[in-house]
């Protein structure tokens, strides 16, 4: 009976949704990254780093040269997860720092809840065990958080190489394992092996989307200023937006910088702005001014804000990354924040369909039972109670099987938001699948966050307001605790 009114109010894929209210009247200058929020990248090119990543650790690191029969698998790992260095651990952790029991990966294989209780235990990471504040791995902190898309490859790389040496009972010690990745991962971009492959074959790897265009000439028509800041390079950055954006496209920005080394580029004060010009040449001028149609290099916010004189929430600031792009703005700077979430878009059209709202509005009816009849104490109650623990265990598994077979949700674990979820809530005003999805409001459009009720304001008010909540209908009675 819930289903088909529940059905009847789906969620928009394309919609932006707020973590803060903000009205974009507000705002009289944009700035966006580059790498997924600009453009977008085809399959192939998660193939391409993991290939030529697993080539480096063959060939300049001496790995061994049957890791080659390992392939990239798209479907294995998902974005916001936790890597324990020295245990060699994949795995998803949630808001409270609590492992989800089901989804901690020793190479490609699950490791038995038992044995996690075991290690931690219990499945509580303690806070000076977490990363730093930019989610890595330091001064004596054991674990990594994968936040950034082109980490996907990274993972899996990681997983497939432990797997190698399981199998083979081979003795290695796993933080260099995790070291010698991230090296090969990070050279593949500094040594210029996948700008070189994606500039060769732009089409194979760059999703040709006419909407970003659209959205960047929306803004301008509404005489909103334009700035880019990325970490990827002139020519690059160049080919790549004249393909998705035409050969005019620096015509859309007021300012343009390159090679920013962000995070670093928004807490460094030393590094000064270089000009490149049309040769890809630096120039050793000094900067006075950040002029339309130039494009520079390296810099710093502070010197940034010094020259533009762009300041305060007047500001919105689009990424990918919520700690490269989104953290400092929003924190130190007082800047807007918008988070691109592609992984959004198909979460929802899964959480849209109507055997996904079967099963949750089922898994959560269950759940009501269990919290209301868990009073009985004799040992028929006793049995059923057992029965419904051991089914609603099964539906959780069935849940998470509907994103990702290993990992699940990247928003959520069984009862409680992700970690990634947490610092989302907390860096960025608003998120949404694309830039696109800019497009379906009004440029004075002010975003509300949803009510949600605290869960003291739950028995009052909740289930006549709150969509999400149901209420079990059979059970009206309240259960008198003695």
């Amino acid at each position: 009976e819930l289903v088909p009114s529940i059905m009847s109010n789906m969620l928009n894929p394309d919609a932006i949704f707020s973590n803060n209210e903000m009205s974009l009247s507000d705002i009289e200058i944009y700035g966006f990254d580059y790498d997924y929020t600009l453009v977008f990248y085809s399959k192939h090119l998660h193939t391409l780093i993991f290939n030529a990543a697993r080539d480096l650790l063959i060939n300049e690191h001496r790995y061994p040269a049957e890791i080659r029969k390992y392939d990239y698998d798209p479907n294995f790992a998902i974005r916001g997860l936790h890597y324990d260095v020295h245990r060699a651990l994949l795995m998803k952790i949630d808001a409270f720092h609590y492992i989800q029991l089901g989804t901690v990966y020793r190479g490609l294989s699950v490791v038995p809840d038992e044995e996690v209780i075991a290690m931690y235990e219990g499945s509580h990471v303690p806070l000076e065990q977490m990363s730093d504040f930019y989610g890595k791995s330091s001064q004596g902190n054991t674990m990594k958080q994968f936040m950034d898309i082109f980490s996907l490859p990274e993972m899996t790389l990681l997983s497939c190489v432990n797997e190698y040496f399981l199998k083979n009972n081979i003795d290695y010690e796993p933080v260099h394992l995790y070291k010698d990745v991230k090296d090969s991962i990070r050279d593949v971009h500094i040594k210029g092996i996948m700008y070189r492959a994606i500039e060769a074959d732009i089409e194979k790897y760059i999703c040709y989307a006419e909407q970003t265009r659209a959205v960047l000439a929306k803004l301008a028509d509404h005489g909103k200023k334009m700035f880019l800041i990325t970490n990827s390079p002139s020519s690059f950055v160049d080919k790549g937006m004249k393909f998705i954006v035409g050969k005019d496209w620096r015509d859309l920005f007021d300012v343009v910088i390159v090679q920013a080394d962000k995070p670093n580029f928004f807490n460094d004060k030393r590094r000064p702005f270089r000009k490149v010009n049309e040769r890809g040449v630096l120039l050793w001028d000094k900067i006075h001014k950040l002029q339309k149609g130039q494009i520079y290099k390296q810099g710093n916010l502070y010197e940034f804000l010094k020259l533009t004189g762009w300041r305060g929430s007047k500001v919105l600031y689009f990424g990918d990354h919520i700690y490269s792009d989104l953290a400092d703005l929003t924190l130190k700077h007082g800047w807007r924040t918008g988070a691109i979430i592609p992984e959004l878009r198909s979460e929802i059209k899964i959480m849209n369909t109507e055997k996904y709202i079967q099963t949750m509005t089922w898994l959560q009816t269950l759940t009501g039972l269990l919290e209301h009849m868990q009073v009985h104490r004799d040992p028929d109650s006793q049995i059923i109670l057992e029965e419904w623990k051991k089914e609603r265990k099964e539906m959780r598994e069935m849940n998470r099987n509907f994103f990702n077979a290993q990992f699940g949700s990247l928003f959520r674990t069984d009862e409680n938001p992700t970690y990634f979820l947490r610092r989302l809530s907390r860096f960025a005003d608003i998120y949404m699948a694309s830039l696109s999805c800019l497009l379906n409001y009004e440029p004075d459009y002010t975003f509300y966050p949803r009510r949600t009720p605290l869960q003291h304001e739950l028995p009052s008010w909740s289930d006549q307001l709150c969509t999400g909540t149901f209420r079990v209908p059979f059970l009206q009675e309240t259960v008198q605790v003695k």
